[in-house]
């Protein structure tokens, strides 16, 4: 079935409450351990209905944020969402207080357990009318976004095609580029200050309702973070400005120094060599049929799921007026299908995009495959393992998208994967910044970004460009506004995903098995004992970010 043709069909409150009625039923009544697990399968098929039509409906709303019919669906989700969350933590209680519990923690994983337990941290019913204001600015933003015009040249586009050109090899092109982005937040100021003041506020309310000093604490519990905490993070953040920061300074200051900048710009952040910049050489025809001969060379269950894929029509890549500006991939369990949407712009992030988001694609597959409905395919710190390795084993492949640009695009890939950890760790503590500080006021969560560039990227300059001098790069950074901690998983993954490549350089046959058997697990081992069985060093374990950028430069030397 084609994915434009999966029936939706509005998911009621009135089926969640029948079905979680016959779980508390049947569960009261059982009389042995299988009893309790089929009372639990049978409230988890209806759990699997939601989430299918409430991903379909958000799905058909991103592909066009005017569409009135699916923008009122998702409005609707955002209403029910929190009394359902109410439900499955009646159902988690319940689960946890079983006189079976001993038997079911031998017959299901015990990660199952653990992860209602952190569940049961983000809910009481006296939060349910903030969860639906929270749902309903959020999805507010992210349809301001989808829609907001940017000029550039004289042609008006969304800032999802508009930021392809900061990777453009001349640098006026991307100067210009830069300032088109600024004067467009700029016209759009006011409401993103109110947008991000909302949220904040909303959030620390929500957390101080449950017992929260603020919203830092349950925002964890949110992510469903089982295996780390907020101290692990700021140790991590640490061995970054010290062992990473360092050297990416010094390469970036070597780049400025042989390309005669001058000052290092923000839009100069992309580049990593003189001259043609690589972007791939095919048309986005050209990019499925190149990316489905990789896929079938390098596995031949993963060829088979790229033409899976192919054949349902499970991706959208064109960028327009009116779709959502990001990426993603999701997924309608019902149908065990999953979906990729994307932007493509004629920049090597349509490379990028393609291997990430199916890496994201095939582990939730795998899962499909195991139902492992419940366990899924682990944290967003396990599953961005999935995208971002994947980005890395595709290397061997380069040339069938860039052709004798290839060596270039990997060096750029590599140079702006071991970057991008500085930024992302910027995102992190601004955002641990701005909860613990709620009351902050935009002009100091302006200033607090500023200074946070200067702490981990100290080579790069924001000045002379409109708006975004001020501190406002992380306003288009949707992450902060929708999923709050988010972004340190790109961080924690983009570590094991660099120690996969260096794994691939050395076998990849090895490497990618060792690969394909992280995917399969899922959520049902512990994150970093999926890095170890992998045979890979932990983000957390001293020393490692150290050795990996080493690692990591020799391979970018080698190129």
């Amino acid at each position: 079935m084609k994915v434009s043709q999966i029936p939706y069909k509005r998911f009621t409150l009135e089926e969640a409450q029948a079905a979680f009625e016959a779980f508390c039923k049947a569960n009261a009544a059982a009389t042995c351990v299988e009893d309790v697990i089929a009372a639990k399968n049978a409230v988890m098929e209806c759990m699997i209905d939601y989430y299918t039509q409430a991903s379909l409906a958000n799905c058909r709303f991103t592909l066009d944020t005017r569409d009135e019919f699916y923008g009122a669906e998702v409005a609707y989700y955002d209403e029910i969402g929190p009394h359902i969350s109410g439900m499955q933590a009646e159902y988690g209680k319940l689960l946890l207080s079983s006189p079976y519990r001993a038997e079911l923690e031998k017959l299901l994983n015990p990660r199952i357990f653990k992860s209602i337990e952190v569940q049961l941290k983000c809910f009481d019913p006296c939060i349910i009318e903030d969860m639906q204001e929270e749902n309903a600015v959020t999805t507010e933003y992210s349809k301001f976004m989808s829609e907001m015009q940017f000029e550039f040249r004289g042609e008006t586009m969304p800032l999802s095609a508009l930021r392809g050109n900061l990777e453009d090899g001349d640098r006026e092109t991307r100067r210009e580029c830069a300032e088109a982005i600024g004067r467009g937040l700029q016209a759009n100021a006011a409401q993103l200050d109110e947008f991000y003041d909302k949220l904040v506020k909303i959030r620390h309310r929500i957390a101080t309702k449950l017992g929260y000093e603020n919203f830092i604490e349950l925002g964890y519990y949110r992510m469903g973070r089982m295996d780390y905490n907020a101290e692990m993070v700021r140790k991590f953040r640490d061995n970054v400005k010290e062992s990473l920061v360092p050297r990416v300074k010094a390469l970036k200051e070597k780049l400025a120094e042989e390309m005669d900048y001058g000052t290092f710009m923000f839009y100069d952040d992309a580049i990593w060599m003189a001259g043609e910049q690589p972007r791939p050489m095919l048309d986005k025809d050209g990019i499925f049929k190149a990316a489905q001969e990789m896929y079938d060379d390098m596995n031949p269950i993963v060829g088979n799921f790229m033409r899976a894929m192919q054949e349902a029509e499970a991706f959208d890549v064109e960028a327009r007026d009116g779709k959502f500006g990001g990426g993603y991939c999701t997924c309608f369990p019902r149908y065990k299908q999953p979906f990729i949407l994307a932007n493509f712009n004629g920049s090597c992030g349509d490379v990028d995009v393609m291997t990430h988001e199916f890496g994201h694609a095939l582990a939730a597959n795998f899962a499909c495959e195991q139902d492992n409905f419940e366990l899924d395919v682990g944290g967003m710190e396990t599953a961005e393992c999935h995208s971002m390795s994947m980005e890395f084993l595709c290397w061997k492949y380069m040339d069938k998208f860039f052709g004798d640009m290839a060596p270039k695009y990997r060096k750029r890939h590599l140079l702006d994967a071991l970057s991008f950890i500085p930024y992302g760790v910027i995102v992190d503590e601004f955002q641990h910044l701005m909860y613990a500080n709620p009351d902050m006021t935009p002009a100091q969560r302006k200033q607090t970004y500023l200074e946070l560039e200067a702490k981990y990227r100290p080579y790069m300059t924001l000045t002379g460009i409109p708006y975004l001098e001020e501190g406002t790069r992380w306003q288009y950074q949707m992450h902060i506004y929708e999923s709050p901690f988010y972004y340190i998983d790109y961080c924690l993954a983009q570590t094991v995903a660099i120690g996969f490549l260096v794994a691939s350089t050395e076998d990849y046959d090895s490497a990618l098995s060792r690969y394909l058997e992280f995917a399969k697990c899922g959520g049902t081992k512990a994150f970093e004992q999926l890095i170890e069985d992998a045979g890979l060093a932990s983000p957390f374990k001293d020393g490692a970010l150290e050795i990996l950028a080493d690692k990591a430069a020799e391979i970018a030397n080698n190129l």
